[in-house]
């Protein structure tokens, strides 16, 4: 008796590990980062390969794992009641009830599912090898279980096939970023992953250089004095007017001019500035960033001009532009600086009324609302319903605004204080 009751206890505690093992193989390959897996598995790990195999049938592994899981559960708490009646009578049900209830908890449940979290790529890499023969031999078993499931899920009117959702996949790719992307030391790889994500929901228009700002030629000016704008100005694209501004009828390169001059021997006047413009291209303001990316690069260029429904010219927008959404801005020994933003000591900022509100949210990690209004002169305009006057002071969104500068109507400088207690 004492050598069957010393085998029974051996095999509730190789039951035990089992259970444990299951539990770690759940938790860990749950939980493992699928990215890095495959990231892994191009580089050639063989046990990475392994575990992307095994989520390539993510319900035959979990339902072998369950299956494992169950049927270990109930043998080891069989074996031990039955020690414990053979040792304790009637009363062992209780004792068995009682240490295997703590015993299972912690050594079995909590303990392997905490490692496994704590560890989880590593513990999944080494585990995958293992799981791939018990998968094996558990999954025809694993499979029925999944029929009867998917049947019984049929009949209560429930969908078994699993649902394919952009957007929470872009979704779950956002809270990624913000999950694994905290430390300071990736900050700005933060950023640039977070506006690649939203250059399909912004539109050019909240981009673009406004038609107030931009740099724009009249065709019919003399070809010298043209020539001497063109090698004057900080841009090498430019728009070329005739009549009124609205009428773009080309967009001159500064590249072409200087070649077209060169084969003059530098008479200027003997230029047909109008002739070397290029077709101006149009797009609506609603095109989206992605959108327009990807006609660049199709067309091969860099530069278009922006109109509203009415075909009205609105701005241009640029190749630039859209880098510059998502790395930041670029400045070169040629660019014009621009107000932007200055930080006081008292931990306010002094900020130009054309400065983006997706660009102060991207810089200061703020989160002012863009979906009403592309500025913050625009966004006060939008919360006051009025065109505040120099002085006054508004509370939204948990910041305190207040209006330092006006020129006519537009807001041209503001102070803006983020709420500490907001």
């Amino acid at each position: 008796m004492a050598h069957a009751t010393i085998l029974f206890v051996g095999a509730i505690a190789a039951l035990l590990t089992l259970l444990a093992l299951f539990n770690v193989a759940e938790t860990a390959l749950t939980v493992a980062s699928k990215p890095l897996m495959h990231t892994l598995e191009a580089e050639g790990d063989r046990r990475a390969h392994l575990v992307n195999r095994l989520y390539q049938r993510k319900e035959r592994l979990l339902g072998s794992i369950l299956l494992g899981n169950t049927l270990v559960n109930i043998l080891a708490t069989s074996l031990a009641t039955m020690v414990a009646i053979n040792w304790a009578g009637e009363a062992g049900i209780a004792y068995a009830t009682a240490i295997m209830t703590v015993v299972v908890l912690i050594f079995a449940e909590i303990m392997p599912k905490t490692f496994a979290i704590r560890h989880a790529n590593n513990v999944a890499r080494a585990i995958a090898p293992v799981m791939g023969p018990m998968v094996a031999v558990l999954g025809p078993a694993s499979h029925a279980v999944n029929v009867v499931v998917n049947a019984t899920l049929r009949l209560l009117g429930a969908s078994a096939a699993a649902e394919t959702d952009i957007g929470a996949a872009m979704a779950e790719l956002r809270g990624a970023i913000e999950v694994h992307a905290s430390p300071d030391e990736v900050r700005e790889e933060k950023r640039m992953l977070r506006s690649i994500l939203d250059l399909g929901d912004v539109e050019v228009a909240e981009v673009m250089i406004h038609r107030r700002n931009v740099a724009a030629l009249d065709a019919d000016l003399p070809p010298a004095q043209l020539v001497a704008d063109i090698l004057a100005s900080p841009y090498t694209r430019l728009p070329l007017w005739r009549g009124n501004t609205d009428n773009v009828i080309g967009v001159i390169h500064a590249k072409d001019v200087l070649r077209a001059l060169h084969a003059e021997h530098g008479a200027a006047d003997a230029l047909d500035v109008a002739g070397l413009a290029s077709d101006p291209w149009f797009i609506p303001e609603s095109t989206t960033l992605l959108e327009q990316l990807q006609a660049f690069r199709q067309r091969r260029e860099h530069f278009a001009l922006v109109v509203d429904e009415y075909g009205t010219l609105m701005g241009v927008v640029t190749l630039e532009d859209i880098l510059e959404e998502i790395v930041g801005q670029i400045d070169d020994e040629h660019d014009v600086p621009l107000p932007g933003t200055r930080q006081l000591p008292d931990g306010s900022f002094v900020v130009a009324g054309t400065v983006t509100l997706r660009d102060l949210n991207r810089e200061f990690e703020w989160k002012l609302p863009d979906d009403e209004a592309t500025t913050i002169a625009g966004l006060i305009l939008h919360e006051a319903r009025q065109i505040p006057s120099v002085g006054q002071v508004f509370l939204f969104h948990g910041f305190r605004f207040e209006i330092l500068r006006r020129h006519r109507n537009q807001i041209t400088s503001i102070r803006v204080t983020p709420d500490q207690t907001a």
